[in-house]
């Protein structure tokens, strides 16, 4: 969480899940991500700087579940970070991962 800036805001809205003020909230909502889990990893398959302060990833999550002795892997997902000063500043995750390239680059360009 050092990388949030206090102010920054977590849209997770195209999951269904809602958007999230602030780092304390954003904490929350990645700590209740992976409570369930007793091994939890993101790996990623693309990350690409696409100037302007604007971060594109793609990740592909494997966990197990507590108590169980078999991994889940979700599909992978999307991530677009606008960073300013050193800090994320807003951050949004995508199961659609055309959509959130395109939101990056338009994003990029518009910063730019």
């Amino acid at each position: 969480m050092k990388f949030y800036a206090h102010d920054a805001v977590w849209d997770a809205s195209s999951l269904g899940i809602g958007t999230f003020e602030g780092s304390v909230a954003i904490r929350r909502v990645f700590e209740e991500w992976i409570a369930p889990y007793e091994e939890y990893e993101a790996e990623f398959e693309e990350c690409r700087d696409l100037g302007n302060g604007v971060v594109f990833a793609v990740v592909h999550q494997a966990a197990r579940p507590t108590g169980s002795t078999r991994s889940v892997r979700d599909r992978p997902a999307a991530f677009v970070a606008e960073w300013v000063d050193g800090m994320v500043a807003r951050g949004a995750v995508y199961y659609d991962i055309d959509d959130a390239r395109t939101a990056a680059e338009r994003l990029a360009g518009e910063r730019g």
